[in-house]
């Protein structure tokens, strides 16, 4: 029997207690956090979420080393991983056997976006589009119906298909320049 099956059902017993627990009031929303930091001469970003840390750069093109992935390339990995979790989720639900399940997510992105001639042209990712290969012994109306779930529950797919408001704000906190004679 396939590993994958074996951790579905490991997985369905976590889900359910987890629903279990939401069912009792014991669980409550989360709050997200991420810090980001801009280092030194190489301007490497460094994300950190709780104990994690991942590196992002820019192509040598964008005065980057190509130590990582970009930002709008993570933002496609971020929505791939959602849906293969999101499939290993429900199908741990709807006890559906998967064998394996890879997501292929692609997009475009526009360095001319905003220039002369393409200022009609998105600054962000866009014709964002996803590719599940699914291997399980399951029947296809299974398979749609996990699929209605997914779609359905995905975090990630859910934020990007709808209008978000987003609040920033920025402290600056001034420094001392370098002074013209220096530079």
């Amino acid at each position: 029997m396939s590993s994958l099956i074996e951790y579905l059902k490991q997985k369905r017993e976590a889900v359910l207690a987890r629903d279990a627990a939401i069912r009792r009031g014991a669980v409550q929303a989360l709050d997200l956090k991420a810090s980001v930091t801009a280092e030194g001469r190489s301007g490497i970003r460094r994300i950190r979420i709780r104990d994690f840390q991942v590196i992002t750069d820019s192509p040598p093109s964008f005065a980057g080393y190509d130590l990582g992935p970009g930002s709008p390339e993570l933002q496609l990995g971020i929505l791939g991983s959602c849906l293969n979790h999101t499939y290993l989720i429900q199908a741990a639900i709807l006890q559906v056997p998967l064998e394996s399940v890879e997501v292929e997510v692609t997009g475009r992105i526009d360095p001319r976006a905003g220039q002369p001639g393409h200022e009609s042209t998105p600054v962000y990712p866009h014709d964002i589009a996803y590719t599940v290969r699914l291997s399980s012994p399951a029947a296809e109306a299974e398979i749609e119906a996990l699929t209605q779930a997914v779609e359905k529950s995905c975090p990630i797919l859910n934020l990007l298909r709808s209008p978000q408001q987003i609040h920033g704000s920025v402290v600056h906190a001034a420094t001392k320049g370098l002074d013209a004679d220096a530079a």
